[in-house]
């Protein structure tokens, strides 16, 4: 059960290459949207947390919402995040873009500049 409105629930293609991997990584990225909607922030710090919780709180007692809700996970297929829109017309899924690109080696993560 959702403690907001999640509106549509949308993903990055990142993310789709990732459930498109198998199901036990379709339930990684499941599980952290479940999380997000029961209230858990995941690996947030505890500032982030509270903004969060009193954008929730200032819903409750509104019935408007003027922040969006923003929760990180750091799983096993690399750092998802969930975010919820302010007005909460759309809940998008991310994923770190490092964990979709394979690294071969430190060379291709580092950019080299020439000096001559």
């Amino acid at each position: 059960m959702s403690l907001f409105e999640t509106g549509p629930v949308v993903m990055t293609t990142g993310v789709r290459e990732i459930v498109n991997k198998g199901p036990r990584e379709a339930g990684i990225v499941r599980e952290c949207l479940e999380r997000h909607c029961r209230g858990d922030r995941g690996d947030l710090c505890d500032d982030d947390k509270q903004l969060n919780q009193d954008s929730l709180e200032e819903e409750k007692k509104t019935g408007q919402s003027y922040d969006s809700l923003f929760s990180s996970y750091e799983t096993e297929i690399g750092n998802i995040y969930v975010i919820t829109e302010c007005d909460r017309p759309v809940t998008t899924i991310l994923v770190n873009a490092l964990s979709v690109l394979p690294v071969r080696t430190w060379r291709d993560r580092i950019p080299v500049l020439r000096t001559d």
